[in-house]
């Protein structure tokens, strides 16, 4: 079984090789960066590295675009598990293997959750705003699936590569997540929860423009939900 960790990376230059180090001292299968156009010095740190496979866009084409794509590479090269994380430090990779065993299981998701009992916190506490968006839209989607989930947005995550044969992922920003949800209810995937740790680094984070505002970001969120998921099932 050949298994991969993908990670989207975008202006990253000042933890992506910290965080490298990191995934190569739990993980020795293939690593694939998505450098999504970054503008700083992150392609030259990636440039130095010869134990990862870099694929690079040419401008910002956004979060969901890079997993997407990252999904079709892994796929190519033969992979039948991937495990997705984030290059900000805020993922732990020595829970990958964790990640890898639970899929063993018969999960087709494995999915972070910041918000278990067994979550710890570390480091400057998130937002309430982004907290309280993601309560709401993990409600939601738990309102219409019947899950359980605590956390619809933790990046870190790991994936049966054939449940996810007859889905397709067409939103390319933030919201990715979200379709990704309603597509994999709608297939019936297996879905569990592993705690994680809840850490946050920057207050300063941006998502871009409107979306910074928690209310259009959370309108933003549900247009994508109920599109992907199908106004017969709403």
């Amino acid at each position: 079984m050949s298994d991969a960790v993908l990670l989207p990376v975008y202006n990253e230059e000042g933890t992506v090789g910290a965080v490298l180090d990191a995934v190569r001292r739990y993980f020795h299968g293939d690593v694939l960066v998505v450098d999504d156009g970054s503008t700083d010095d992150t392609a030259g740190v990636l440039a130095e590295r010869h134990d990862v496979s870099v694929i690079t866009h040419p401008f910002n084409m956004g979060y969901g675009r890079a997993l997407a794509e990252g999904f079709s590479v892994a796929r190519a090269r033969g992979c039948d598990r991937v495990v997705t994380m984030d290059c900000d430090g805020q993922h732990e990779p020595a829970h990958i293997p964790g990640f890898l065993a639970v899929l063993d299981e018969g999960w087709d998701i494995v999915s972070g959750s910041r918000y278990l009992p067994d979550s710890e916190e570390l480091g400057i506490v998130a937002p309430g705003q982004r907290q309280e968006v993601n309560r709401r839209v993990t409600e939601e989607i738990n309102r219409v699936s019947g899950w359980t989930l605590t956390d619809a947005f933790c990046g870190f995550k790991a994936y049966r590569l054939s449940a996810l044969d007859g889905i397709e992922l067409c939103e390319p920003g933030y919201a990715m997540p979200v379709e990704m949800w309603a597509k994999a209810y709608r297939a019936g995937l297996l879905v569990r929860e592993l705690a994680v740790e809840r850490i946050y680094c920057d207050h300063n984070r941006s998502f871009g423009e409107a979306f910074d505002d928690p209310e259009h970001r959370f309108g933003y969120y549900m247009r994508v939900w109920r599109q992907a998921l199908g106004a017969e099932r709403t």
